[in-house]
């Protein structure tokens, strides 16, 4: 399937926007593919014992997203940027309930590719990253927002730089600062947890 024009899906967003539910069936199956996208590459990051499935992930962040009835869209990475925010909230939410219910004391793990390196793990705890995560939205929150758009959402630098409106050596500087914060935070979390 060919991907879709940016321009066409911030048209359509535009218009959605504006009321318009034909704008919306049109937009559906534009973005839905790369949602799915989106939702496996996280999914292949998890634990393979993971009861959430990447169809269940983008049907539950969708709904989500088409509840987003107070947005007014302005492009495509606006809303990958949305879509971003609600898949973390949606697998951590998931990782805690699942957590809780065991009761063991016991984490989800979440494998990590080379954009956040961890010493000798490539795994981490799901809770944990998100925990470190609010940690740095406190000391700097476009940091945070860097990661959470590039991690969770597979934005690139330049459209991180446009969903945030700062230039992309900012973006790419901040990228690096905020991984080697995070880097030394999780391995914290893991030597203090080991």
């Amino acid at each position: 399937m060919e991907r879709p024009e940016p321009k066409d899906v911030t048209r359509l967003l535009q218009e959605w926007s504006g009321g318009s539910s034909q704008a919306l069936n049109e937009l559906m199956p534009l973005v839905y593919n790369q949602l799915r996208q989106l939702a496996a590459c996280q999914l292949r990051r998890e634990r393979h014992s993971h009861t959430l499935q990447s169809t269940a992930l983008v049907h539950e962040a969708f709904l989500k997203l088409i509840d987003q009835d107070r947005v007014q869209w302005k492009d495509r990475d606006h809303f990958f940027a949305i879509a971003s925010q609600l898949v973390r909230r949606i697998l951590v939410s998931h990782a805690r309930s699942r957590n809780a219910s065991k009761r063991v004391g016991g984490s989800t793990a979440l494998a990590f590719d080379d954009s956040i390196r961890l010493p000798e793990r490539n795994d981490i705890d799901l809770v944990a990253l998100d925990d470190a995560l609010e940690s740095l939205s406190r000391l700097d929150p476009q940091q945070a927002r860097i990661i959470e758009l590039r991690f969770f959402g597979g934005l690139s630098i330049a459209g991180t730089a446009r969903v945030l409106g700062i230039s992309t050596s900012t973006v790419t500087r901040e990228w690096k600062v905020a991984q080697a914060w995070l880097h030394r935070e999780l391995t914290r979390s893991l030597s203090n947890g080991a």
